[in-house]
């Protein structure tokens, strides 16, 4: 009997999204191209992956969740923007960081920032924003209805 209901639960659990399972995309022309296939908004995460406490800790306590996970899977292309100081960086991922930066203003870490990709003529994609929030004290059911709020102002 024990045996069953190990393997029913084992089913179960593989039947759900859990957080390792979470895509991050590191190239916003990518995410940029599903997010439009996809009609999800972005969720763009600017962070300092080995150095920024608040950034570790945004992780650990939402982003690493399977409730962040089972969100995520369903309203938004997750993409990384990271800023690290002693992990070594390819140097194109480096430059297209540093203009989202430029481009969103972020002077401070962690940053999310929610935006809809607009196909516009040819191949160029305007990323128009729908809201930024940061890090959010009371786990996933807190910060999840921030980023709720947030993209309920999506069009």
């Amino acid at each position: 009997m024990k045996k069953i209901l190990a393997v029913a639960f084992l089913f179960f659990i593989s039947l759900g999204i859990n957080a390792q399972e979470l895509k991050w995309h590191t190239d916003v022309s990518e995410a940029a191209k599903l997010s439009l296939e996809q009609k999800k908004p972005m969720l763009m995460f600017f962070t300092g992956s080995d150095w920024c406490g608040w950034c570790i800790r945004l992780q650990k306590e939402v982003l690493k969740t399977d409730d962040f996970a089972k969100w995520a899977d369903k309203n938004v292309i997750l993409v990384e923007l990271d800023y690290p100081r002693r992990t070594p960086q390819d140097q194109a991922v480096r430059e297209q960081n540093q203009n989202m930066q430029r481009m969103f203003n972020v002077s401070g870490y962690p940053t999310v920032w929610f935006v809809n990709p607009e196909q516009k003529e040819g191949k160029k994609v305007n990323l128009d924003a729908l809201g930024s929030t940061g890090y959010v004290k009371g786990g996933p059911d807190a910060w999840l209805a921030v980023a709720n709020q947030i993209l309920t102002n999506k069009k």
